[in-house]
């Protein structure tokens, strides 16, 4: 129990004063990048099944 005890103690000193975190402007910023990254991805996306849709359509129209 008492190692369980250290664990935490070691854990919050370790959260509390060696980690650098954030600001909120750096916070807002990294929010924006992946916002603008995930909608890039889903328009690639969207773009490689519609284009995979029509190949398809039309290989199976002539057949």
């Amino acid at each position: 129990m008492a190692k369980v005890v250290q664990f935490i103690k070691e854990s919050y000193e370790e959260m509390t004063q060696k980690v650098t975190w954030p600001t909120w402007g750096e916070l807002q910023n990294s929010a924006v990048l992946v916002l603008v990254a995930s909608f890039i991805i889903a328009l690639v996306v969207f773009a490689m099944d519609k284009g995979s849709t029509f190949v398809l359509d039309t290989f199976y129209k002539s057949l």
